[in-house]
């Protein structure tokens, strides 16, 4: 486009050296008690969509391990018992997906009023409008990618909890309905979201983390929900592209697709987010093989996409620090040009970064331990 502005991106830290895959295996247990504590001692306390990431995150890192309930998933759920949350927009949803997890365990009346409160609001609040396909909107005229994340991922896990179908079925079609307005036909890229009904080509890539996770996990825990294979084929179809655009770090630009006004302008949380997705996605697909052809050889060689999903991880984790995942942007609004994309601050801490980061070590842990096991079922912790 004319009058490029690269201003922003000429002044960007050059990218470090992702971590060696041995010194990850190494040092796996300390990075992930680190984010923890830092993540502790942000206090975790607002109903909001990035204290939902952090939860979920910590939920699955400690089942990763066989660990029990975090301590950061109960507190939090305890503070609200005695006094709902105020519910206003879909980003309030996001707490849900933990508590939900938290209630398959502890099966407490009061756990349960939490969700069914959040399922109140998405059914039937004024706030919660729909796109004429049905998706569930940021704003009124305005679906965004992260929508299937901070919905969808409490649609998925209430609904297997407290055995609703509905409620399953209803995340899958919230993931297809975005699709539908938000990803490439070509490259089967995610757009950051649509502004007053036109979609705005920016491939952001914090979108492509959002729907990538929750694109896997459906196809891990949807069971038998319909249209989970269109999911698949378009989830498959972005993984491969973005690990063809992937730089040798590992760590794509904030957005992905090589846009000059950003370029250099790394984003740690969205590779983090998108590795886990990788990684998941690939271990879903060897074991939907090794079940098909159980004499299919299981030991070959690691496949390009969890190739891609180590390269993000490795690359992603390098930017700890002290228990905290640096160069992570801000809250991002919609960008109605890619330059603006490159002005988002990322010199400080955020929850979103912390929880991407425990969701990349959880998967991490998820597949690695099966990957080259016959028939390994990891996917009851995906």
């Amino acid at each position: 486009m004319a009058g490029e502005d690269t201003s922003s991106a000429e002044l960007s830290a050059p990218p470090v050296r992702p971590l060696d895959r041995a010194d990850l295996v190494r040092d796996l247990d300390s990075i992930e008690a680190a984010l923890i504590s830092r993540t502790a001692s942000m206090g975790v306390e607002r109903w909001f969509w990035g204290e939902g990431v952090c939860l979920l995150a910590a939920w699955r890192a400690a089942a990763a391990r066989g660990a029990e309930t975090p301590e950061l998933v109960t507190t939090f759920t305890h503070r609200f018992l005695p006094s709902p949350p105020i519910l206003e927009h879909v980003n309030n949803l996001a707490p849900g997906a933990a508590v939900a997890e938290l209630y398959s365990r502890v099966p407490d009346p009061a756990i349960r009023a939490l969700l069914e409160a959040c399922l109140e609001w998405y059914s039937h609040a004024p706030e919660a409008t729909r796109a004429p396909n049905g998706a569930l909107e940021h704003w009124p005229g305005g679906v965004w990618a992260d929508t299937v994340y901070m919905a969808g991922e409490f649609l998925l896990r209430a609904g297997n909890v407290l055995d609703r179908q509905d409620l399953v079925q209803e995340a899958v079609d919230q993931w297809l309905a975005h699709a539908e307005l938000l990803q490439d036909s070509d490259s089967g890229l995610f757009v950051h979201g649509t502004h007053a009904g036109v979609r705005i080509d920016s491939f952001w890539g914090r979108a492509n983390a959002w729907t990538a996770l929750a694109g896997a996990d459906l196809l891990a825990l949807g069971r038998t929900a319909e249209r989970l294979g269109e999911v698949r084929e378009r989830l498959d179809r972005q993984l491969q592209t973005l690990a063809q655009l992937q730089p040798e770090h590992g760590v794509w630009d904030v957005l992905v697709d090589g846009q000059v006004e950003v370029r250099g302008v790394l984003e740690t949380s969205a590779a983090a987010g998108i590795g886990a997705a990788m990684l998941r996605a690939d271990a879903l697909t060897a074991i939907k093989e090794a079940t098909s052809n159980p004499t299919t050889d299981q030991a070959s060689s690691r496949s390009a996409l969890r190739e891609a999903g180590e390269r993000a991880v490795r690359g992603a984790l390098a930017y700890v620090h002290e228990g905290t995942l640096t160069r992570v942007s801000a809250g991002t609004v919609l960008q109605l040009i890619p330059f603006g994309y490159s002005v988002i601050r990322d010199d400080r801490i955020q929850p979103w970064g912390q929880g991407l980061a425990l969701e990349a070590i959880a998967a991490w842990r998820e597949t690695t331990k099966s990957v080259n096991m016959p028939g390994g079922q990891q996917g009851e912790n995906l």
